[in-house]
């Protein structure tokens, strides 16, 4: 003969509805702390470039973990966010801010607005312009991140020097 059967619940079943309580309160808190970065997509964000520099985004910039955006055209890394890009500005004329090459990517540096940089590229259309919060990381570092997807865009001039114009006749 068998033994009666208890018509208890097994002892495990409590604990597994309490786990599964705690782990859908856990996935609903963060779902609501990873919201897209708002960003207002630059003029000429459709264009393909754009799309081939967005494609080629790394999942990480000078240590910050990408974060998902809201507009074409855009890339955001960091919790909050403190590298933020946005393809298709408006190209720089010539300017008289400090301009650096990265990896064959010259970019401008505009400090007015310290400790956030924005760096926008040089002799590139579309341009492509970071902004970047100085105080949580390094903005040569985040260039040096950047430099290789934005390549994708080809390079119709670059920066000079003084020494590098024409003397004047």
């Amino acid at each position: 003969m068998s033994a009666p059967r208890s018509r208890r619940a097994p002892r495990a079943l409590p604990r597994l509805v309490a786990a599964a309580s705690v782990a859908v309160a856990a996935l609903t808190a963060l779902t609501a702390c990873s919201q897209p970065v708002p960003f207002d997509p630059a003029p000429d964000a459709a264009d393909p470039d754009c799309a081939a520099v967005v494609v080629r985004l790394p999942d990480e910039v000078a240590g910050q973990a990408e974060r998902e955006t809201n507009a074409q055209g855009t890339g955001a890394w960091g919790s909050p966010a403190s590298v933020l890009l946005r393809c298709g500005v408006e190209p720089p004329g010539p300017t008289t801010l400090r301009c650096v090459s990265v990896d064959d990517v010259d970019w401008i540096i505009d400090e007015s607005d310290a400790p956030r940089y924005r760096f926008t590229t040089y002799g590139r259309t579309p341009a492509v312009e970071v902004v970047v919060d100085n105080d949580v990381v390094a903005g040569t570092t985040v260039i040096t991140d950047l430099s290789p997807a934005v390549a994708a865009i080809p390079a119709e001039g670059g920066c000079t020097d003084l020494e590098e114009l024409p003397a004047e006749q």
